[in-house]
This record gives C-alpha cells, sequence and structure tokens, in this order.
C-alpha cells in the first residue's frame, strides 16, 4: 500500500504509486509497448521554462465501444477495450492551463481513473469469463475419466469372464476324462461278459448236438426192440424211460438257449449303445477342441492388449521423465526470479525514498519561493535562480518517476513470471503424480497380464498334450543347432528363421532354398539360443509319464553334424551342458526319492545297446563289442504278447542311484562305434539304445506299475558325395542310410493306415515297433543345421518329422497290476 500524499504535493498521475489499478490486470506484453513520458528539458540560449510543475495535457477521452452491457456486479453500461484503447489509456498525458492549478489536476485525475477502473472491470469479466471455461473444460476431464474408469470395470468383468469359461472348460475336460474312463472299464467289462456267455452258448450247443445223437441211437435201439419185442419186453421198459427223461433234458436244455439268445440280443443292443455313446464323446471332444482354439484366440488378443499396455506404459516413462526435466527446470527459474523479485523490490523502494526526498525538495523550495514572493519581494534574479533550481529538481524528480515506473513494469513482470513458474511447478507436479499413478496401475496391469499368459500357456499345454493322447499322434520337437565357425558368418550363411507371429510362434520354422521359403509347424521349435535346460522342461512331464506305469520313446533324427548327441548327452560332466539322458536320470531318481513318503518303491534296471552295421552289439558287456573277435555273440529281437520287447542274453544292470547309471553311460561311451568323416570329426556310426526299466509297488494299496523309458541317439544320415565315406566307413554309410530308409517307409506305412507295416525290415524299425505301432508315448527330436551346405538335408528331415507328426499310433495305457511280473528288461 502506497504512504498518503500530501494535499499540496503536486498529483502526478502517470506514477503507479498514486493508482493501485495502474499494473495489476495489464499484462506484461502490452506494458512494454507503452510509450515512456518525455522528459522535459532547458531552453537554449539560458532562458528558463517557465511551466516547473506542468504535466502533459490529457488526451481526449476514449470512446467508449458499443457492447452488450452486462447485469454482474456493474450499475452502468460495460465497455469493451481494444488493445489500442488500453495503449492510448495507459500512454495519456494529463494537460492543463495552469501547472499550479491543483483542482483541475484532481479532476483530470479523477476521470484518468474512472476510466482506468472501467478497464480493470472489464478485464476482471474476462477473468471470470476464463474461470467458467476452465470449470467448464474440468467437468468434461472428469467425464472423460470417468469414461476411462468404466472401460477398465468393463475389461475386468471380461476378464473374469474369460476366467470363468476356462474353469468350466477345465471342469468338462476331467468329466469327460473320467467318463471315458468308466465307459471305458464298462465296455470292457461287457466284452468279458459277452466272451463269457458265448462260450457257455457253445457248450449248450455241443451238450444238445450230443443229446440229439443220442436220442437218434435211442429210436434205433427202440425200433430194434420192437422186432424183438418178445425178447426184451423189460429192456424196452427201460428204453422208455431213458428216453423220455432225455426228452425232458432236451426241452430244458431248448429253453436254455432260447433264454442265451435272448441275453446275446440285449449285449449287441448294449454295444450299439456303446458305440452311441463313445461318438458322442467324440462330438464333445471336437467341441472342447472348438472352445479351446476359441481360447487361444482370446489368448492372443490378450497378447495384443499386453503389447498395447506396454507401449503405453513406455511412452508414460518417457513423458514423466519430460515432466521432471521440466519442473526441475521451472523450479530454477523460480528461484532466478525470486532472487530478480528481490533486488527489484529493493531497487524500487530505494527510488520511492529518493523520490519522497525530492519532493519534499520541491515543496520546501515552492514554499520557500512565495515566501520571498510574499514577504520579501526579492529581485527577479533570484526568483529565477530558484525558479531554474525548481525546474532542475522537478527533471530529476521526473527522471527518478521514469526509473520508478521501468522499476515497477520489470517488477510486475517479474511477479508475473513467479506466479507462472509457480503454477507451472504445480501442475507438473500434479502431472508428476497421476503419471506415477497410472505407471503403478500399469504395471500391476502387466504383472497380472503376464501371470494369466504363463498360467494360459501351461493350460495350453496340458489340454495339447491330453489332446495328443487322446488322438495317439507322435509328438515331434525341432531344434536348430548354433552356427559354427566353419559354417560362414552373417546373415547369408543362415538359411533357418522363425515366424514372429502369435499363432506360430515357439511352434514354427522356416527354410530357405533356392529362393524359396518351407514353413513347417511342430509341437515345440527351440531356435538356437535354448539351452538344454529349456528343452529338458519341455519334456520333463512326458519322463514323469514312466514313473507312472507308461512306456516312454524319445529319439532324436536328423543329419550328421546335426546335434543329435549333444541333445540326448551332451556333457555329463559339465551341470549346464548335460543332456537329456543324464538330466532324466536325475529326475527320475529324485522322483522316487521324494514318492518313498506316499508308500512308494521302485526297483529299476537300466541297459544300453546299438545296432551297428545292422548287428546288436551290448555295450554293457565285459567284453569290448567293438572288436570283431569279441563280436560273434548274437542278439535276437523278441516280442511277447504283452507288447513288451526282449533282447536275448542283454547284459541288465540294477541301479539305485544316478552316479551309478553315469558310470555306466562312460562306459558305454568307450565301447560305442564312433569315426571321422569330412562332415563330423566324432561321427556316431550306430543307433544307440539306453532303456530304463521301473517297477514299483505301493505297500499300502498293493498296486504294480510298469513303466519303460527309451532313449535313442539314431546314427545321422548323409550323403556319400559329401562324407566322402571309403571301406569300412563306406559301409556304415550305407547299412545307416538302409535303416533309416526302413525307418522312413514304416512311417509312411503308418501315415497312410496301410494293413502292413514293414517293421521287419530292420533291426531298428523292429526295436521300436512297440514304439510306433503299440501303445507307447513317443516323441522324435529333430535336429537342424542351419548351415547353407547343409540345406538339402534340413529339409528332408523337416518333411520326414512332418510326417512322423501326422502319425497315428493308438492312445497310451498305463502298465499296471496287483502281482509282479516278468524282471527280464524290456525296450517296449
Amino acid at each position: 500500500m502506497a504512504p498518503p500524499r500530501n494535499q499540496n504535493r503536486a498529483p502526478l498521475p502517470s506514477s503507479p504509486s498514486n493508482s493501485k489499478y495502474a499494473t495489476d490486470d495489464i499484462t506484461v506484453e502490452k506494458k512494454r509497448k507503452i510509450a515512456n513520458p518525455r522528459m522535459p528539458t532547458a531552453a537554449t540560449g539560458g532562458r528558463p521554462i517557465r511551466q516547473a510543475f506542468a504535466v502533459v495535457n490529457a488526451a481526449p477521452d476514449l470512446a467508449p465501444a458499443s457492447g452488450p452491457p452486462s447485469t454482474a456486479g456493474s450499475d452502468g453500461p460495460v465497455f469493451e477495450f481494444t488493445k489500442e484503447d488500453v495503449e492510448a489509456l495507459l500512454g495519456e498525458k494529463l494537460k492543463t492551463k495552469n501547472k499550479f492549478n491543483t483542482k483541475e489536476k484532481c479532476d483530470l485525475m479523477s476521470e484518468y481513473i474512472r476510466r482506468l477502473k472501467l478497464c480493470i472491470k472489464w478485464f476482471q469479466q474476462l477473468e471470470e469469463n476464463n474461470v467458467t471455461q476452465q470449470a467448464s473444460l474440468k467437468s468434461l476431464l472428469e467425464s472423460a475419466e470417468k469414461k476411462c474408469n468404466e472401460m477398465e470395470v468393463l475389461m475386468k468383468a471380461k476378464e473374469e469372464e474369460l476366467n470363468s469359461i476356462i474353469m468350466e472348460l477345465r471342469k468338462t475336460i476331467e468329466a469327460l476324462q473320467e467318463k471315458c474312463a468308466k465307459e471305458e472299464s464298462a465296455k470292457l467289462e461287457a466284452m468279458d461278459s459277452f466272451s463269457r456267455e458265448k462260450e457257455a452258448r457253445d457248450a449248450a450247443e455241443k451238450l444238445q448236438a450230443s443229446v440229439s445223437e443220442e436220442l437218434k441211437r435211442s429210436q434205433q435201439d427202440n425200433s430194434s426192440a420192437n422186432q424183438k419185442v418178445r425178447r426184451c419186453t423189460r429192456y424196452c421198459f427201460g428204453l422208455i424211460i431213458v428216453v423220455n427223461c432225455l426228452v425232458g433234458f432236451t426241452s430244458c436244455l431248448y429253453l436254455q438257449i432260447q433264454s442265451l439268445n435272448e441275453m446275446y440280443k440285449r449285449l449287441q443292443e448294449y454295444n450299439t449303445s456303446l458305440q452311441q455313446y463313445n461318438s458322442k464323446l467324440q462330438s464333445e471332444l471336437a467341441s472342447t477342441n472348438e472352445t479351446l482354439k476359441r481360447v487361444e484366440k482370446e489368448k492372443a488378443a490378450v497378447f495384443e492388449n499386453l503389447s498395447t499396455l506396454r507401449g503405453h506404459y513406455t511412452s508414460l516413462q518417457e513423458q514423466l521423465s519430460s515432466s521432471r526435466a521440466v519442473q526441475d527446470e521451472a523450479v530454477k527459474q523460480k528461484e532466478t526470479l525470486a532472487s530478480e523479485v528481490g533486488c527489484l523490490r529493493g531497487d524500487l523502494q530505494k527510488m520511492r525514498d529518493d523520490r519522497d526526498q525530492q519532493l519534499c525538495q520541491v515543496q520546501a523550495l515552492s514554499a520557500e519561493l512565495l515566501k520571498y514572493k510574499e514577504c520579501n519581494g526579492k529581485s527577479v534574479a533570484e526568483l529565477e535562480n530558484m525558479t531554474v533550481r525548481a525546474n532542475e529538481l522537478e527533471a530529476s524528480c521526473l527522471s527518478q518517476s521514469e526509473q520508478i515506473n521501468r522499476l515497477q513494469e520489470k517488477l510486475t513482470f517479474a511477479e508475473k513470471r513467479l506466479e507462472m513458474s509457480d503454477m507451472s511447478a504445480l501442475e507438473t507436479r500434479s502431472e508428476y503424480e497421476e503419471q506415477k499413478k497410472v505407471i503403478f496401475d500399469l504395471r500391476q496391469r502387466l504383472v497380472d497380464a503376464e501371470t494369466k499368459v504363463v498360467e494360459g500357456e501351461k493350460l495350453r499345454k496340458k489340454l495339447h498334450n491330453t489332446i495328443l493322447e487322446l488322438k495317439g499322434n507322435i509328438r515331434v520337437f525341432c531344434r536348430v543347432r548354433p552356427l559354427l565357425s566353419e559354417d560362414g558368418v552373417g546373415a547369408e550363411a543362415n538359411v533357418v528363421s522363425f515366424p514372429s507371429s502369435m499363432e506360430a510362434q515357439g511352434r514354427g520354422i522356416d527354410l530357405a532354398q533356392n529362393g524359396q521359403k518351407h514353413s513347417f509347424t511342430f509341437d515345440k521349435v527351440f531356435t538356437p539360443e535354448a539351452s538344454q535346460e529349456d528343452v529338458f522342461v519341455e519334456i520333463s512331464q512326458l519322463v514323469q509319464s514312466a514313473l507312472d506305469g507308461y512306456k516312454v520313446c524319445i529319439f532324436a533324427y536328423g543329419q550328421t553334424g546335426s546335434g543329435k548327441t549333444h541333445t540326448m548327452m551332451g556333457n555329463p560332466e559339465s551341470a549346464e551342458n548335460k543332456g537329456l539322458i543324464p538330466r532324466t536320470l536325475e529326475q527320475v531318481f529324485e522322483t522316487r526319492q521324494s514318492l518313498q513318503a506316499q508308500g512308494w518303491k521302485y526297483e529299476m534296471q537300466v541297459s544300453m545297446l546299438e545296432i551297428y552295421n545292422e548287428t546288436i552289439r551290448d555295450l554293457l558287456s565285459g567284453f569290448d563289442a567293438s572288436r570283431p573277435e569279441n563280436g560273434g555273440k548274437q542278439y535276437t529281437i523278441k516280442h511277447d504278447a504283452n507288447g513288451h520287447t526282449h533282447v536275448s542274453d542283454l547284459t541288465v544292470v540294477d541301479v539305485q542311484s544316478s552316479s551309478k547309471v553315469s558310470s555306466l553311460l562312460r562306459r558305454a561311451a568307450q565301447s560305442r562305434s564312433v569315426g571321422k568323416t569330412q562332415m563330423n570329426e566324432n561321427s556316431s556310426r550306430s543307433h544307440f539304445v539306453f532303456t530304463l526299466r521301473i517297477s514299483g509297488v505301493n505297500e499300502s494299496t498293493e498296486q504294480q506299475v510298469q513303466g519303460v523309458l527309451n532313449l535313442i541317439d539314431l546314427a545321422g544320415s548323409e550323403r556319400l558325395s559329401k562324407s566322402g565315406s571309403t571301406g569300412d566307413r563306406l559301409k556304415e554309410t550305407q547299412a545307416i542310410n538302409k535303416s533309416l530308409s526302413s525307418l522312413s517307409d514304416v512311417i509312411f506305412a503308418l501315415a497312410k493306415k496301410e494293413e502292413h507295416v514293414p517293421f521287419r525290415n530292420s533291426k531298428l524299425t523292429y526295436l521300436l515297433q512297440p514304439c510306433l505301432g503299440g501303445d507307447s508315448k513317443t516323441l522324435m527330436f529333430v535336429n537342424v543345421a542351419p548351415d547353407p551346405s547343409s540345406t538339402g538335408e534340413s529339409l528332408c528331415s523337416l518333411r520326414f518329422a512332418a510326417r512322423v507328426n501326422a502319425c497315428e499310433i493308438g492312445i497310451p495305457r498305463r502298465q499296471t497290476s496287483m502281482r509282479s511280473s516278468d524282471s527280464r528288461l524290456s525296450i517296449g
């Protein structure tokens, strides 16, 4: 608030200290355009200016612009001010005829202040309109936020609906499985009852035939007795009695046959109903598959939403970082402006003090001049000197007033900048808090979505395995080895690619040959970056099935140098590079240890053999089977009625720990046939078959399970032109290619569902007969080399694997019993 003004002091209407409305509502940009009043100077020639305390004459009154009157807080009409009107009003200078006429100056100043008030009221009304617009915009923003919240609620409801559908599908699948099991057992019981009744019927028919023959013989005897009636009367009476008994017995047998026929008809009707129910179950299974496809589509949609949320999350992170930078800059500007405002306020106060002091001097001089004029009547020279001095003081006062105006403008501008900086800082802080909340919500939703994706992937794998088991297909996994230094460097050296679409991700592989791309889809595809642990995790559930009493077979197929032996064996001494066989044994023995608490006891037997040049070799025998003088022992393959395969005279070792099996693996590796070719320095020249027979007994339930785990490392296919084999290596290559060709013939016959499958064409296919044509859970690894020189072999391997994946070998069955069975080792 400005200090009270002396009534004897000359008014200064252009000074901001005399009016509180001068600088309140005028923007900085407009103030910069206001012209500064000119300072009066002394005339040339030393003649003093007579108008010592004069002010400039006022400009003509501003004509108010015609505008609509307002009734909000004003009695008279409301004026509108343009930019030019405001600049003219602020640059207006008050002019009077007599500079010492205080009353005229006060009237002019009152009129000027009234117009300033009108301008300020107009600006206040504009500000109120702006506030109203801000309130409406705020309401629109709140409605938009409300709509966003409603959309989030709808999304959550949709998510819960999907979860309920998935749970219903799980329950439906479990109910169908239970129904299938019950119907299967009922069907088996009905078939057993039907066979027993059929045997009883055959026995009754045989008895009836014998009775008929006896009746015929009795009739013949009766005719002969009639001829000799006189001699054999008593004998005839006896025969008549016997005949009557036989006739009654025959009638009873006839009634029994009729009842058996009726029972046979009922069994046929029951069998028909079972077939109809089986077809119904097949239709329900098809509907379940359709539902599963729909769930997978919804899962793909969830993946897309997840990627969108991740992109939104990244953009919000960038906005947050930019907002933080803007906030820091605003804080720095605020501190700088605060220091400038403090300095300007100090300078302004100092100028005000100097102005008041000079005004006091001017008033003292004016009083002294009047005193001289009235009382003493001094000379005109002294009066002129005093007038010059008064003019100088007035000029100094005006210059200081101009400085005060400039400092006041700077102070106002600085205060505006400070206020804007405060508002910007508050807005930045509120935006930061809002974005922080949004980021937290997005993180929670991202975690929930990833959890749902993981659970959905587990459910998809479980349902996929169940469908494959119901279909009876051979599962196929594809693994691509990394590029080696001799394969080449760069994108040209890699002819294998993996599709990025959601449907084929992790299951598809593309092979480029001569500018043409060949696409394949399998149950799982492992990229070169996949570790041994990643591969084993995918087959761990299949290994667990062997402990549950199933027959399990896993074999690796591919060309020489594609990584089959690395996949199956790896480096048993390295924890990171262990293959499937060492990891499988570790899991089996760990699971056996954990199942002891449930009353299970397991006995395990191991055998290892190789098929070299169509000859079986025992890798665990006491002598070196690779030597010619020790290879005279003949091993034969036999299949029993229960689907088990036995190899005669094969060494079987009881094992109790994985370390024991590891030592046996090292022993077998030393005996295995390995040779050097142009394609591979350590090429396996034989098919390696590792068999683990598992017998488990539960002491509490007296239930016994028998599982078999076959892990097979097939020899690699190779072309003679590339391998450069000669001599013994040539014979080995020919034998390997012949056995693999026989395996292809078996697969093609199974795919076409031919009546005759040529299992006996080679020792390998005859050994794998229970796995390919029986009730075993079978999985094939197809190993692929990504270098361009192996494109042809890789394409053949992938085509063969696709054909294998389409084969249906039957539904696997669990081997359980209540009595101990033959202890001989079986691979199937």
